[in-house]
């Protein structure tokens, strides 16, 4: 059984979790990173199972039903009771174009109607404050409670009796109702009119939005679920892209693997915005390349460039923990990631391969020149010096450091495009250094990450070991998919690294014990290497399973358990959904077979 049965909604600013009793039991304020007001996902700090939590509870609940409304971000939530009662909750953030700009505020609108009976609600809007340590104080007017602490004011307008839901009365719903939870603000409207009409204008955005994607015949639903979480991860003002919206989701059961996912790595934020490049969404890589030039504008040179930054480019992302019980009793509950610590230096390809494509798609309003170009060379020249030296590695060991294949494989992406870059605006004596250094970097990798005796390449220079990250040799282009070497290398991954049709990250121990659930991105990764070397059928076998996994509304956290399907790890995953996105683009047939 599936425990991450929840829905995403949000707006580029922040974003929510909606279970299937359409309780919001997820909800950081005022932005990704901020406090989680709505935390019931982790637990609570109180003794009352309510708290930390926006429910509308249906009197007599017996079952329910939830989807996304088509091609939107708009989830209904329909509950039945044994009676015969029924309603119909409607939850969005809502996001439009008004006056020339986007309208995104930091709000939640929930609306409630009733579709069977004489329904009895009981409404209880419990934001919790400092991690749920701090219970707000509450004020009300006529049609608003306000609830103030932890530095925040959160103000719920309404056009339900205030008494009954101060209160958390039992209720007859004879009409729509609406909430309206975000600044201390007076509404210019009735919230229901006001809730209605951004509910419309917030559809309607959506659907216009997933209209201009290029999608393949294929898997199209699948896809645009994919491609609409992706774009409820990124924190628009600023462009960064979070790698989830959770925080401390285990990797598995009863273990420490428990991390704050709601920062951006420049690896994972490279992934999506190629994924959504794929589908001519060009409106994020422009957002994330402006993130990406004050991050490499504001790097001091030093031997230190961070894999990851806060979403206002925030440097130090102190971790520590606090006293929640955890996503099914597991703990810890971590804020911030100590990663930011971490020498990373697949990061320096990444950065490059992000910025890539702004000097050459003329698309774009402001493509890139030399004075950019420059700059990113800062970035080369660290990737070139640190291609052969130890680090944590992609999947970010905390304990351990050795000379990291993939580390090296990125280093050498970057160095390549850097000479593609050059010759393409005209700089050809730049074209040649970079390429010299490129072929250089080749050979290391050759030679160092070559096992003559396995006959495989391995994770880390003069190594024994497998891990996932070799697959990614062919997607950056190192090597033919088709070269005997690649092929003896997947062959060799999955036969150490394959369960079932699930693939694991590595499997030597690590810092925390060997890892006990497959990651979801290596098995797309799998999939697409399969593809590239001609295995077609098996490589549309696993992506059918894969989809498979997904839950009740389409989405994928980072981990499963192969055995029983069950998903583990932040939630929703941007990795994961780029892999639903780039099996698509890979395996699809063309639109000529109906056209």
């Amino acid at each position: 059984m599936n425990n991450l049965n929840l829905a995403l909604i949000g707006n580029c600013t922040i974003a929510g979790l909606v279970d299937t009793q359409g309780r919001v039991v997820w909800a950081c304020w005022p932005r990704f990173d901020g406090d989680p007001v709505f935390h019931g996902l982790l637990g609570t700090a109180s003794d009352n199972p309510h708290d930390g939590m926006f429910t509308i509870e249906l009197v007599g609940f017996e079952r329910s039903e939830q989807s996304y409304d088509e091609n939107t971000a708009i989830v209904r939530t329909r509950l039945f009771s044994s009676d015969g009662d029924a309603i119909e909750i409607t939850d969005f953030m809502p996001r439009f174009e008004a006056r020339g700009r986007f309208f995104r505020p930091t709000a939640l609108v929930r609306r409630v109607k009733p579709i069977a009976g004489r329904p009895r609600i009981c409404v209880r809007c419990r934001p919790r404050f400092d991690w749920g340590s701090r219970t707000p104080d509450m004020t009300t007017g006529s049609n608003h409670i306000r609830y103030v602490g932890g530095g925040q004011v959160l103000r719920l307008n309404t056009n339900a009796p205030i008494t009954y839901v101060r209160e958390e009365t039992a209720f007859i719903i004879d009409r729509s109702l609406s909430f309206y939870l975000g600044p201390d603000e007076t509404l210019t409207e009735g919230a229901d009119t006001l809730c209605r009409t951004f509910e419309e204008n917030t559809a309607d955005y959506w659907r216009r939005w997933t209209r201009r994607l290029s999608l393949p015949f294929e898997w199209q639903e699948a896809v645009i679920r994919a491609a609409i979480t992706l774009k409820l991860n990124c924190y628009e003002e600023t462009g960064a892209i979070i790698a989830a919206v959770t925080t401390s989701i285990p990797e598995a059961a009863h273990t420490e693997r428990n991390w704050d996912y709601r920062y951006c790595w420049l690896r994972d934020a490279f992934f999506v915005i190629r994924a959504l490049n794929s589908l001519s969404e060009m409106e994020t890589m422009e957002h994330y390349l402006r993130y990406l030039q004050n991050v490499v504008a504001g790097w001091d040179g030093g031997e230190h460039f961070q894999p990851l930054y806060g979403i206002g480019l925030e440097r130090e992302l102190e971790e520590r923990i606090v006293e929640l019980p955890g996503y099914r009793g597991n703990r810890p509950v971590r804020v911030g990631n100590q990663a930011w610590e971490h020498h990373q230096y697949d990061v320096y390809g990444n950065v490059i391969l992000g910025a890539a494509q702004a000097f050459v798609d003329r698309r774009l309003l402001n493509p890139a020149g030399a004075d950019s170009f420059h700059l990113l060379e800062r970035i080369g020249e660290e990737a070139y010096r640190c291609h052969d030296k130890p680090d944590a590695g992609m999947w970010e060991l905390r304990y351990r450091a050795r000379v990291h294949t993939t580390s090296s494989l990125m280093c050498w992406a970057g160095l390549d495009r850097l000479a593609k870059i050059a010759s393409h605006i005209g700089l050809t004596d730049r074209a040649r250094i970079w390429r010299e250094r490129a072929e250089e970097v080749r050979e290391t990798i050759m030679t160092r990450g070559w096992n003559k005796s396995l006959g495989t390449f391995v994770e880390s220079f003069d190594g024994n070991d497998l891990d996932a990250g070799l697959l990614l040799m062919a997607e950056v282009n190192f090597i033919d998919p088709k070269d005997p070497r690649f092929v003896a290398t997947v062959d060799a991954i999955a036969a150490k690294l394959r369960r079932g049709d699930h693939m694991f990250r590595y499997h030597a121990a690590d810092d925390f014990g060997e890892p006990e659930n497959a990651f979801n991105i290596c098995t797309f990764w799998y999939i697409d290497a399969m593809a590239r070397m001609g295995r077609h059928d098996e490589a549309r076998h696993i992506y059918e399973t894969m989809l498979a996994c997904r839950n009740h509304v389409g989405l994928l956290s980072e981990d499963v358990t192969p055995s029983t399907g069950q998903l583990w790890g932040n939630f929703p995953q941007t990795y994961s959904m780029v892999g639903i996105i780039n099996g698509a683009v890979r395996l699809s047939g063309g639109w000529d077979r109906v056209v």
